[in-house]
C-alpha cells in the first residue's frame, strides 16, 4: 500500500511546485564537473613527492586538539550515514522518486543534493585516515551502526515538516563544519580550515534550497506552513546522529554533544540563532488572515528563540560548572 496521500493539500502544493522547483536547480546545484571532489584535497598518491606530502599532511595535523578530533569525527560519521538521509527524504508526499531515476525537479533535486553530500563523507573519512591519529575501525563500525540504527525526525511523510527539518538542520551543519574550520586554523591546520570551509559552503547552499522551498510553501499554504512549522519546533529537531553508538557506548551522542557544545562548535545558543533566522526568513510574524490555530502557532514561533537563548545560557553555565560531562 502507497504511504502517499495524494488528497492531502501538501500533496498538492508540492506537486504544484515543480516548475519552481526546475528553474531554480540551476542556481541550487552547481554542475558536478566543475564540483571540488575529495582527491583535490588530499595527498596525491600518483606523485613522486606522495610521501612527503603525506608527511607535511600529518605534520599540520599533529597540532589538532583531542576535542577537535572528537568533533571532527562525529562530523563525519553523521555525513557518513547519508543512505538513512536520502531514504528519508524520497518518502515524503509529493517529492518522492519512485523509479530512482525519473526526470522530474524533485527527482533530480533529490539525487543532486545526495550527489553532493556524498562528497563531504568521502572527504572527512580520507582525512581522518591519513592523519593516524584515529582508530579508523571504531569509527566505521560506529558508522555502520548509525545506518543500521537509522534516524526518526518526527516528519513522517509530511513534506512540509521535512523541508522545515532540513532547513534547520542544513544550517546546523553549515555552523558545525565552519566552527571546526576555525579552530583547525586557529591549531595551525590551514588545510583542516580549507576542507572545512568548502563542506560549510555546500551546507549553506542547501540550506538556501530548502528554505526557497518552505517559503513557497508560506505563500502557496501559509496555514499550514505555519503549524508545521510550530509543530516541528514543539517535536524538537532531532540530531541526524541522535542514535549514533559504537555497539559499546549507548551515550555516544551525548558525549560528542557536550564537546560540540564545550568548545563553541554547535551549541545552544546556535540552536536559539536557528530559530530567530527562519522565523525571519519565512516572515512569521507578519503573516495575515491566518485561522485560530494558525495564529496560536504564529505567537508561539515569534518568542521561541528567546527562550532557547534562557536555556542556552544554563546550560552553558553547567559546563563550565561540570567537566565531568565531557568525560570520555
Amino acid at each position: 500500500m502507497s504511504f502517499i496521500d495524494v488528497t492531502s493539500p501538501q500533496f498538492e502544493v508540492v506537486k504544484s511546485m515543480d516548475k519552481f522547483v526546475e528553474e531554480n536547480l540551476p542556481n541550487l546545484l552547481k554542475p558536478i564537473n566543475e564540483n571540488w571532489q575529495p582527491t583535490d584535497l588530499l595527498p596525491d598518491m600518483r606523485a613522486e613527492d606522495w610521501r612527503e606530502q603525506i608527511t607535511e599532511f600529518r605534520r599540520r595535523a599533529k597540532e589538532l586538539t583531542d576535542e577537535v578530533l572528537v568533533v571532527l569525527v562525529g562530523d563525519m560519521v553523521t555525513e557518513e550515514a547519508l543512505p538513512s538521509y536520502q531514504t528519508w527524504l524520497n518518502r515524503f508526499q509529493g517529492i518522492n522518486d519512485p523509479t530512482g531515476d525519473g526526470g522530474g525537479a524533485w527527482g533530480k533535486w533529490s539525487r543532486g543534493w545526495t550527489s553532493e553530500e556524498n562528497r563531504h563523507g568521502d572527504l572527512l573519512n580520507k582525512y581522518l585516515y591519513l592523519t593516524g591519529r584515529v582508530d579508523m575501525r571504531s569509527v566505521e563500525t560506529t558508522v555502520q551502526h548509525l545506518i543500521n540504527n537509522g534516524f526518526n525526525t518526527n516528519s513522517g511523510n509530511d513534506p512540509y515538516l521535512g523541508f522545515i527539518y532540513t532547513s534547520f538542520q542544513e544550517r546546523a551543519t553549515k555552523i558545525s563544519h565552519r566552527n571546526v574550520g576555525i579552530l583547525a586554523k586557529r591549531c595551525g591546520d590551514e588545510h583542516l580550515h580549507k576542507i572545512c570551509g568548502l563542506i560549510a559552503g555546500d551546507e549553506a547552499r542547501h540550506e538556501k534550497a530548502y528554505k526557497l522551498f518552505m517559503s513557497k510553501v508560506f505563500e502557496l499554504d501559509p496555514v499550514n506552513a505555519v503549524i508545521a512549522f510550530a509543530t516541528m519546533m514543539k517535536n524538537k529537531v532531532t540530531m541526524p546522529a541522535s542514535l549514533m553508538t559504537d555497539g559499546r557506548d549507548l551515550d555516544l551522542f551525548s558525549k560528542f554533544s557536550n564537546v560540540a557544545q564545550r568548545i563553541g562548535v554547535y551549541t545552544a545558543r546556535d540552536y536559539a540563532s536557528i530559530i530567530a533566522a527562519l522565523v525571519e526568513e519565512w516572515e512569521v510574524e507578519t503573516l495575515k488572515g491566518l485561522s485560530d490555530a494558525a495564529a496560536k502557532a504564529q505567537d508561539y514561533l515569534c518568542t521561541l528563540s528567546a527562550r532557547y537563548e534562557k536555556v542556552a545560557e544554563r546550560m552553558k553555565g553547567r559546563l563550565e560548572c561540570d567537566p565531568g560531562l565531557l568525560s570520555f
